[in-house]
């Protein structure tokens, strides 16, 4: 009878040991592999929705991984027998990976790689402060505030593609630090940006031009103010906004093309690589200036959005045209979508970022979005003739849950003049995407 007693005492007594032992462990002053002191917190891994998270128990440190793959393919059909082919086919358009870290309770980063041309292309990489109450500070790689369409992440878009005023005009991702305010119902940003950071051709003339010419980078500054009226409210909303660039031509084109800017895009389609409107290169430019307005909303599972953007671009020199001397070229175009969610979701909209998010679905088994675009971009101005054409989309969109998506679109594109004055293409498009997000 005494050697259970016995063996019972020692057990309970060696528990406090333990833990103790535990406690002197965890406690202990570790240094790196840089003889640093390093500080240490306990971290708990979390699923929130369909993403890893590891956390610290203070909520001030916090490490996620952010990854995206997108498999799109696509047909089309109707174009006039005598005009060049279209070639139907499949495609990664995305494969992305993204390391997101929140190091304090007001620093955050992130790096978002690309792989889907089958090298890796930086997309995103910047840091960002947000310990001065309702001003944030935002500096490296990341999208201009500029336009709506743009500045949403392609995991949320409405459509697989965004519309050609977007592609050709809006600035995407450049070299730059911005300052943002938020003050509930008003979201409010300005910044100063350089050259774009994304491939390797891009960065090697940026080296050219400044090592063999001395050329600066270029510069633009962009602003935007957006108001946003039932910011507060989730079944209902409200988006109106202007925003602004003055831009100069910037280095990351080859030295012979330094001082010049040129806008193209394709017809809403990654598949067909043809860019039937193209203003080709402007040479001799001083400057560009962009102008946007939007107007957005949305009440339970109803959104619209739209934009008209507006770039005048400033030569060095007249040029002459039919018109006669010309020393400004304005191109421009905008597009207006509409959707609704078939089962009883609702609509979820951004107020920090101002755009809109995933939805919240309606039945279990998710819910589906019915949509309807029409876009239009004119690059015709003066002696430049880079076409004219729209486009007219209906998309259906699955939510299955969290992460996968299923993308059906349409789309009938007409293109009234292309570069050269040629005879235009109009042709129809069938394209499918499946998404994960993870």
């Amino acid at each position: 009878m005494k050697k259970p007693s016995i063996i019972i005492l020692l057990f309970c007594v060696s528990l406090p040991l333990a833990a103790q032992q535990r406690d002197t462990t965890d406690n202990q002053t570790l240094i790196n592999q840089h003889g640093v002191k390093v500080n240490r917190n306990r971290l708990m891994a979390e699923e929130r929705n369909g993403v890893l998270v590891f956390e610290s128990l203070n909520r001030n440190y916090s490490f996620w991984m952010d990854s995206r793959l997108q498999f799109d393919g696509a047909v089309f059909f109707g174009k006039s027998p005598d005009l060049e082919p279209i070639g139907n086919g499949v495609a990664v358009r995305r494969a992305r990976l993204a390391v997101n870290a929140r190091v304090t309770k007001n620093w955050y980063g992130q790096l978002d790689l690309d792989f889907s041309k089958g090298i890796p292309e930086i997309k995103d990489a910047y840091i960002r402060y947000s310990g001065l109450g309702f001003l944030e500070f935002q500096m490296g790689n990341f999208k201009e505030m500029f336009s709506m369409e743009q500045n949403n992440t392609s995991r949320y878009l409405a459509f697989m593609e965004r519309p050609m005023v977007v592609s050709a005009l809006a600035p995407e991702r450049h070299l730059g630090l911005q300052v943002q305010a938020n003050c509930t119902w008003l979201l409010a940003a300005a910044g100063v940006f350089f050259q774009p950071l994304e491939d390797a051709d891009m960065y090697d003339n940026v080296q050219k031009n400044n090592e063999d010419y001395g050329r600066g980078p270029g510069y633009s500054v962009t602003a935007k103010w957006v108001a946003m009226p039932f910011a507060e409210r989730e079944d209902r909303g409200l988006h109106i906004a202007l925003a602004g660039s003055y831009r100069t031509p910037t280095a990351d084109v080859a030295p012979k093309n330094y001082g010049s800017m040129r806008y193209n895009s394709r017809n809403v389609s990654f598949i067909n690589r043809k860019k039937y409107l193209d203003t080709k290169t402007i040479q001799d430019v001083h400057h560009s200036l962009l102008m946007n307005a939007e107007l957005a909303g949305y009440f339970k599972g109803f959104r619209f959005q739209g934009e008209y953007i507006r770039n005048f671009v400033r030569l060095n020199s007249p040029v002459e045209s039919t018109g006669g001397s010309m020393s400004r070229l304005a191109f421009g175009g905008w597009y207006i979508h509409a959707g609704i969610l078939l089962f009883g979701g609702r609509q979820n909209y951004d107020a920090h970022t101002g755009e809109f998010s995933q939805p919240v679905r309606g039945r279990s088994w998710g819910d589906m979005e019915l949509m309807l675009r029409y876009d239009c971009l004119n690059l015709n101005s003066g002696p430049v003739q880079g076409g004219e054409g729209g486009n007219v989309t209906a998309g259906l969109n699955y939510y299955v849950n969290n992460n996968i998506k299923f993308v059906l679109n349409y789309v009938y594109s007409r293109n009234k003049s292309i570069t050269g004055g040629n005879e235009g293409i109009s042709y129809h498009g069938m394209m499918l995407r499946t998404e994960i997000d993870f």
